[in-house]
């Protein structure tokens, strides 16, 4: 019992830390005016239509979620962070769009199993830490025969490499916490779904970004609006070296990637169906 409460409290304790970091900064910037494209995109490869019952897990502010709400579908919208959902409460207003906003974990989902016609997640799901959790609540709420799909940043592209770039600027993760890029990488979310799917597509694209036009205008910017990249230079704040040494990390990576005003940042669709019993 010792054993299984100290679990809880850890795990307790590190979501209260994500939900925090999510909390910093403007994401629904990033997701309004550099990723905007990816939740409509989503929505489209897993062919949501009127009246079709979705879960938009790890939602953020609605990238997806507002997109298939557009399209006469039932939308539950659900995160880890209630500051993003209120955001979205907003931007779904603003738009017409009508979703249910549920505060969730993404590794203990509040839904019954099967309830859903499609389980979808935009950048979201992969940073649940513990990832066979997170992949066994998107297969269990979903009905069968109904749909998966995600779009992850593979390790690879742009985001996991500036993942990478950060890693010495930021704690250790705990003990069975695993990387959010490995979401991307096709093997990983085979072996995380497993022979409960079906008809499995995972192909890597990219994403056209023509916001920044000098490396320290994409720094800036996420070190401004974006919760990982300013949860890492709060941990390095005291230290002027340190920060320096990030702000030159940020800038090399943007530079080795921008090209006249442009960078192209690799992502994994995936859709699957799941097994039907």
């Amino acid at each position: 019992m010792t054993e299984a409460s100290d679990a809880a409290r850890a795990d307790h304790v590190l979501k209260a830390k994500h939900r925090a970091m999510w909390a910093q900064g403007d994401y629904a910037s990033v997701a309004s005016h550099v990723i905007h494209d990816l939740g409509g995109e989503l929505v489209r490869e897993c062919g949501v239509g009127q009246g079709d019952s979705v879960l938009d897990v790890a939602a953020g502010s609605g990238n997806a979620a507002i997109p298939a709400a557009l399209l006469g579908a039932d939308v539950v919208a659900c995160d880890l962070t209630p500051e993003l959902l209120e955001v979205g409460r907003h931007l779904a207003s603003v738009r017409g769009a009508r979703v249910d906003w549920r505060e969730a974990d993404a590794e203990s989902l509040p839904f019954a199993d099967g309830e859903f016609d499609t389980v979808m997640s935009c950048v979201g799901v992969m940073f649940a830490p513990h990832h066979q959790r997170a992949a066994d609540e998107l297969v269990r709420v979903c009905r069968p025969g109904g749909t998966i799909g995600l779009i992850n940043w593979t390790p690879e592209g742009f985001i996991g490499q500036m993942f990478a770039a950060m890693r010495p600027f930021v704690p250790p993760p705990p003990p069975g916490a695993q990387p959010p890029p490995l979401w991307g990488d096709p093997e990983h979310v085979y072996s995380l779904l497993g022979d409960r799917v079906t008809d499995v597509d995972a192909r890597r694209q990219r994403l056209r970004v023509e916001r920044f036009a000098r490396p320290q205008d994409f720094r800036e910017f996420f070190k401004a609006c974006y919760g990982p990249t300013v949860a890492a230079y709060a941990f390095v704040s005291g230290d002027p070296e340190r920060v320096a040494a990030l702000d030159a990390a940020l800038d090399d990576l943007a530079a080795r990637h921008l090209t006249d005003g442009a960078m192209d940042w690799e992502y994994l669709m995936v859709t699957a169906h799941r097994t039907a019993v």
